[in-house]
This record gives structure tokens, sequence and C-alpha cells, in this order.
């Protein structure tokens, strides 16, 4: 039984069927959901000390660390790291070309 492996995008989402558009924003939400799970478990914050720190509820701190990528936006999650002082930067690439 012969395994048959496809080499994937560099973008999981992408991988999964969404749009181009709405798997680059998941992409980008999901490495700010990231940064903040390290930041929470390299800090050994429980949840309510995070959600002081980011300035949210502990709801909100337990829907990150869940992975819940439809609550929450960009612009919420980098709000989060600059609470926390983390430093976000951006770079863009030139991807494939579009018609």
């Amino acid at each position: 039984m012969a395994i048959k492996i496809t080499k994937g995008s560099p973008n999981i989402f992408r991988d999964l069927g969404f749009s181009r558009v709405e798997a680059e924003h998941l992409r980008v939400r999901a490495a700010l959901m990231l940064a903040l799970e390290r930041l929470i478990a390299r800090r050994r914050l429980t949840q309510a000390r995070a959600a002081k720190l980011l300035g949210v509820s502990q709801p909100r701190v337990n829907d990150l660390v869940r992975g819940r990528f439809h609550r929450f936006s960009i612009d919420a999650l980098v709000d989060m790291l600059a609470r926390a002082g983390v430093r976000v930067r951006f770079t863009t690439e030139r991807g494939a070309r579009v018609a």
C-alpha cells in the first residue's frame, strides 16, 4: 500500500480550502495568537493574571488559549501584545502572481 504525499503551501489555511485572502488573515491571526500563548506560558501567568496584563477578561484569555480564531481580530491581538510590552513588526513578501 503506497502512501501519496502532497507538498503543501506555506499557508496551511490555504491548503484547507480557505480563499487566498481569508487564509492570509487566518495565518496572521494564528501567528499573533501563538505569540500570546507563548508569552503567557513563558511568564507562567494564570488566566486571571494574563487577563489583567492584556487588558481583557479571563474568558477572553480562555478563548485565546483554546485557539478560537473567530473571536479575535488582528487589531485586538496586536493591542494585547502591546499591553504586554511586546513590539509587533510585520514584514511583507511578494506572493504568487494574481491575474
